[in-house]
């Protein structure tokens, strides 16, 4: 591989490369090019997407749910006038979108991903007047 990337004048930057096992019964062999190894991952990000070595979406959930969480705070803090109306579109607009980026590529299976998801949808609820009893919007994440 570095004789054809040489020849064809394509270098790896082996800084940049990582190698990532999956399975149980991976044996997790050292990858080399040249003289340079790649470096071992147990999770890794590419276009906003966490990529654990478990294929779990844990991670994705929790920092998907933290970053809906800042913006409902900011939200909170921001906006006097808090109608209905407006919380619904802000909800939309801005919380919506950071909960469900990317979700075809980390869709969440376990129950405690739901939940921690639920939660956000559970404080954006507390926000509308009238609705801060229910405990489901109608949003459904299963």
């Amino acid at each position: 591989m570095l004789s054809w990337s040489q020849n064809w004048q394509m270098l790896f930057n082996t800084d940049k490369s990582k190698v990532m096992h999956f399975g149980f019964n991976n044996k997790e062999v050292d990858y080399v090019l040249g003289n340079q190894r790649f470096s071992a991952v147990k999770a890794e990000r590419d276009l906003g997407v966490i990529v654990d070595k478990s294929l779990k979406s844990s991670r994705q959930c929790a920092k998907a749910a933290a970053a809906a969480n800042a913006v409902l705070g900011m939200i909170r803090r921001t906006f006097l006038c808090k109608g209905n109306e407006l919380i619904l579109q802000l909800y939309k607009s801005l919380v919506r979108p950071r909960i469900e980026y990317c979700v075809q590529a980390w869709r969440r299976y376990l129950k405690k991903d739901i939940n921690v998801l639920e939660r956000v949808q559970e404080r954006a609820t507390k926000l509308i007047s009238g609705l801060s009893e229910m405990e489901n919007t109608g949003f459904n994440y299963t």
